[in-house]
């Protein structure tokens, strides 16, 4: 059987060497680069399955790296790993096609539990028809492909985690999913830190969403969530 290959860019000597140790006895194949310039060779030679970004590297930042990585290879899971904790910061990584988003210091319980959330795009809700898609209005929503559809017009190519958390609301359209659900299955815990990386996703979804009116991502005040279409 195959390790799950994870391209890991970490300039700290011995940060480095403790989360690749870390990672590979929980049988990560584990690919260390150090140097941002060295970042996409790397990639291209290893074919990684996800990958762990620093933000702050020598000769290129984490940031410009998955933006590279994101047009490159639109399925593959990029996590960023960083002392950046305001808002903004969360914000510019999601923009930069990052899925997820761990500060520093960090647990390797907390990094390990991350990345297996990051690796089940192969395990969506059972209900979804991954080779039709699903109608979601006028929209169809393809999550193996990671695309959403409307008309004849060019398909929006959805991050992981955008199709992770559209898949859930949708399965089935029109129930009710609570918050907690979801922050527990696709971040592990409802940790305030967690808590807002969901709300930027869920607005990224309504922003997608409003090009069909009679589609509406409600938010159930105490509750949760409903997908009305």
């Amino acid at each position: 059987m195959n390790q799950t290959k994870i391209l890991y860019v970490e300039d700290e000597p011995f940060l480095g060497k403790i989360v690749k140790e870390s990672l590979e006895s929980r049988q990560f194949e584990v690919r260390l680069v150090a140097d941002g310039g060295q970042v996409m060779p790397a990639f291209e030679q290893f074919r990684p399955d996800a990958c762990v970004l620093d933000v702050m590297l020598p000769h290129r930042d984490g940031f410009s790296l998955g933006e590279e990585i994101r047009q490159r290879h639109p399925s593959v899971p990029i996590l960023f790993l960083t002392a950046k904790v305001q808002t903004e910061d969360v914000l510019q990584g999601f923009r930069s096609g990052g899925n997820d988003y761990v500060r520093k210091p960090f647990s390797m319980e907390e990094l390990i539990v991350r990345l297996q959330n990051l690796l089940k795009i192969n395990q969506l809700p059972a209900t979804i028809n991954t080779q039709e898609g699903i109608a979601l209005g006028n929209f169809r929503f393809f999550p193996n492909r990671q695309e959403l559809r409307l008309g004849d017009a060019p398909p929006r190519l959805l991050s992981h985690r955008e199709t992770e958390l559209l898949a859930l609301l949708a399965s089935p359209p029109n129930a009710n999913v609570t918050r907690k659900d979801i922050l527990d299955k696709l971040w592990g815990n409802d940790s305030f830190f967690n808590s807002r990386n969901l709300d930027v996703y869920v607005s990224k979804l309504r922003e997608y969403l409003r090009e069909d009116a009679s589609v509406q991502l409600l938010t159930l005040k105490g509750v949760g969530y409903r997908l009305v279409c």
